[in-house]
């Protein structure tokens, strides 16, 4: 199975059983079914059923993202010009439906020197949702992000959660390319990615880390979940050295 695609991500196309993403342009309708959604702005400005002007951003780079979390049995319509990511996961009951506005995000700044990068929480451990995780980062030019190699492939909480998770990539200026490495300890899978703007890569299991080259700025937006909803990561041992003072 390969790891990179452009088409829309579901559990059955995917081989797993959680994480669905894709992305869309407006307007288009849908219905959640048994699953729930966050549908987060990626750029232009929409409407998402009686929730209006969210957004209103060019580019991921150029504001804070609005995203709308919507629970099972929803129908929805999202209205305007804008670009959005659609992102899924099974759910039981979920939560209240709600905008979630970019003007409400905590950001944080993780790594340092050439492995700094900045996320956005969108839909993390603080929002009520009842499988899904997203969240936005930005890499700059020449630096490293998910750095050092992390996993969250075993259900043994509270060291480690079980996450599938897809990274969706944007590149400015949109003619260069990225670097994904997905990789298992006994190297079973071992996957190096040239990636391109639009690219979505999907990490079943294993360490991951990403490379943005130098001109070369990369936002990805990532989307996880699993059959606990927990965010806890295993360094690789090999390179978690580098977070020492």
């Amino acid at each position: 199975m390969s790891l990179v695609t452009r088409d829309p991500v579901t559990p059955a196309s995917a081989g797993w059983q959680y994480v669905g993403f894709e992305v869309a342009r407006a307007p288009f309708a849908r219905e959640t079914g048994t699953d729930e959604h966050c549908i987060v702005v990626l750029s232009g400005t929409v409407s998402v059923n009686d929730w209006s002007d969210l957004g209103r951003r060019t580019d991921p780079w150029s504001g804070l993202p609005d995203a709308v979390y919507l629970p099972p049995g929803t129908a929805y319509e999202v209205a305007g010009e804008g670009e959005v990511g659609i992102c899924t996961a099974p759910a039981r009951e979920g939560a209240p439906a709600r905008v979630l506005p970019g003007s409400a995000i905590t950001v944080e700044t993780r790594g340092r020197g050439n492995h700094e990068r900045t996320i956005r929480p969108i839909l993390m451990g603080d929002e009520a949702a009842d499988s899904l995780l997203v969240c936005e980062v930005l890499t700059p030019a020449g630096h490293w992000s998910s750095y050092p190699p992390h996993k969250h492939d075993r259900d043994a909480l509270p060291e480690e959660s079980f996450l599938e998770e897809t990274y969706y990539h944007r590149i400015a200026p949109p003619h260069g390319f990225a670097f994904q490495r997905v990789y298992t300890a006994d190297r079973s899978l071992d996957e190096s990615i040239a990636v391109r703007d639009g690219d979505t890569v999907l990490v079943p299991r294993g360490y991951h880390t990403v490379s943005a080259p130098p001109g070369y700025d990369l936002y990805y937006l990532n989307v996880m979940a699993g059959p606990t909803r927990a965010w806890a990561v295993a360094n690789d041992p090999e390179h978690e050295w580098v977070m020492a003072p």
